[in-house]
């Protein structure tokens, strides 16, 4: 756990192909089922402080309390993501910390020194920021905000994968407005 952010609650791996890296997930790992949405609806998206409309397409499943996420990218907008796999890289590229007192978080770690990358919404009360901080890969900071719809379905998407049997391993993301 971290004395300044509490438990890392999601890991994020950059792929090249999403839906072989889910049946690796669900098949040889067991992980699942996974919750798919072949272009995430990002609102107020910016990447060093230019607005930008990217296209990722994005699946999440709990193993246990913590997230795993995978990300593709779907078009050539610039962002922490496609800076990773440009630099020959995919694999684990971040790890996210949930909050639901996000503005105080932040104000928090920007004080501490934290310098902010990349940022966006997924729906109503749910913010994000990643922060400049890889040192090695895997090291990027996310702080993602769980008050809205998108906290809703984290934890649908848990609960989805604590009893589940293999079966429908793929599924839609459920829709934000009706959470």
């Amino acid at each position: 756990m971290s004395r300044f952010l509490g438990e890392i609650r999601q890991l994020g791996y950059v792929v090249d192909d999403i839906e072989a890296a889910m049946q690796y997930w669900s098949e040889t790992l067991g992980v699942g089922p996974w919750f798919y949405n072949p272009q995430v609806p990002i609102e107020n998206y910016q990447y060093a402080g230019e607005r930008y409309q990217p296209h990722n397409s994005v699946a999440l499943a709990n193993s246990g309390f913590v997230q795993v996420e995978l990300i593709q990218v779907r078009n050539d907008v610039p962002s922490m993501y496609r800076d990773f796999l440009r630099a020959g890289r995919t694999g684990l590229q971040h790890v996210a910390y949930w909050t639901t007192d996000y503005d105080a978080d932040l104000q928090r770690l920007l004080a501490q020194g934290f310098k902010p990358q990349m940022s966006g919404e997924v729906g109503k009360n749910g913010r994000f920021i990643y922060f400049d901080t890889e040192y090695h890969p895997g090291t990027v900071i996310e702080l993602s905000e769980v008050m809205g719809p998108k906290g809703k379905m984290f934890d649908l998407i848990r609960a989805a994968s604590q009893d589940w049997d293999g079966q429908n391993p793929v599924r839609p993301f459920p829709d934000l407005n009706t959470l």
